[in-house]
């Protein structure tokens, strides 16, 4: 694949990403913010869920900007587009589909 498309496509993902990210934590800080209001407290586990998606969710984009940030290191080494695991080519419809793909499909489904 052509590293101007790779890229395209990393820096893409990026965007959205960090735009997810920013409107999670933004949800998070409404969450704790209505917790922390007087009112109804029928329900506070309600509330300590919604937290804790919350965090969940925000740490899993976090991790696909560590991913994404070592897809791009693949890329300035001169090793993306090959799996960190056995070094076999990642297909382009796979890398499409995911920039960050570190493995090709047989071995993220553990064939």
């Amino acid at each position: 694949m052509d590293k101007e498309r790779v890229r395209t496509l990393l820096a893409a993902e990026r965007a959205r990403v960090q735009d997810l990210l920013g409107e999670t934590a933004g949800a998070g800080q409404e969450d704790r913010a209505t917790a922390n209001e007087p009112g109804d407290l029928s329900d506070p586990a309600e509330r300590l869920t919604a937290e804790e998606v919350d965090d969940a969710v925000a740490a899993g984009l976090r991790d696909r900007l560590a991913a994404l940030d070592r897809a791009e290191g693949r890329l300035q080494d001169g090793t993306f587009g090959r799996s960190i695991r056995s070094g076999l080519p990642i297909p382009d419809d796979r890398l499409e589909a995911d920039p960050a793909a570190e493995l090709t499909v047989e071995e993220a489904r553990g064939d």
